[in-house]
C-alpha cells in the first residue's frame, strides 16, 4: 500500500484533529482557514529548482532559472538535458560551481536509476530522504520538503526549518526558538498530520516555503 498523500479531504481530516488535540493550533487553524496545501509531482523538477534556489533570493533564483531554461530548450527540465548542457554551461547561466555540479550529479542519479524517481512516491519517508540526502547539494531539510510539497506526506516534521521554529514560538509565546528536542516532544500530538500543522505555523507567519 502506498504511503498517505495529502488531499482536500485529509487536510479537512487533519485540521480537526489539530483543533481537537492543540488549542494553540486551533485558534490558528480558525484564523487561517482550509490548508491548501496541493502536491507538485514533478520529482525531478522540483528537485532541480531545490538546488537552483538555495541560498539566494528568490528573484536571483527565478532569473537563473529561466536562463536555464532558455538553454534547456523545447526538451526542458530534464536529466538528459542538463546532463547533456553540461558544467561550462551551468554556469554561464548563473550557477555557482557546487551548484552546477549538484545538478549534474542529480541527473546523472536520475539517469541511471540510482535515484529511482518513479519509486519515491511508493517508498516510505526514511527511505526517501536516504536516496535524497545522497545526492551531492541536497541535505535533510531539502529532502524533508520534497516530502511535503511534492510527494505530499502528511507527517514531516522540519524541525531545523527556521519558519516553522518561529511559528512555534510566536503561537506558543516561548522566550526563544525551540530546540529540535523541544519541538519534537511539543509537535506529539499533532500526529499523524504533522505536515499540516507545519503548514499552519508557517502561514501564521504569512509565507510558506516552495509555494509561490
Amino acid at each position: 500500500m502506498s504511503p498517505p498523500r495529502i488531499d482536500a479531504a485529509l487536510s479537512a481530516k487533519a485540521r480537526r484533529h489539530l483543533s481537537r488535540r492543540d488549542p494553540v493550533l486551533k485558534q490558528v487553524a480558525a484564523r487561517v482557514g482550509a490548508c491548501t496545501l496541493v502536491p507538485d509531482g514533478d520529482c525531478f523538477g522540483i528537485l532541480a529548482r531545490s538546488i537552483v534556489s538555495q541560498l539566494i533570493s528568490t528573484a536571483a533564483a527565478r532569473t537563473i532559472g529561466a536562463r536555464l531554461l532558455t538553454a534547456l530548450g523545447d526538451a526542458g527540465l530534464t536529466p538528459a538535458g542538463l546532463v547533456a548542457l553540461g558544467e561550462e554551461k551551468l554556469r554561464g547561466c548563473g550557477l555557482s560551481g557546487a551548484k552546477a555540479k549538484a545538478l549534474l550529479d542529480l541527473a546523472g542519479r536520475a539517469q541511471s536509476g540510482v535515484l529511482p524517481l518513479a519509486r519515491l512516491p511508493v517508498m516510505e519517508d526514511a527511505e526517501v530522504e536516504e536516496h535524497l540526502t545522497a545526492v551531492r547539494g541536497i541535505g535533510v531539510w531539502t529532502a524533508q520538503m520534497f516530502l511535503i510539497f511534492c510527494l505530499g506526506r502528511p507527517d514531516v516534521l522540519p524541525v531545523g526549518d527556521l519558519g516553522l521554529r518561529a511559528g512555534v514560538k510566536d503561537q506558543y509565546g516561548l522566550d526563544e526558538l525551540p530546540s529540535a528536542k523541544n519541538l519534537v516532544e511539543l509537535a506529539a500530538p499533532w500526529r499523524p498530520y504533522r505536515s499540516i500543522a507545519t503548514w499552519y505555523l508557517w502561514r501564521s507567519r504569512g509565507g510558506v516555503p516552495q509555494s509561490d
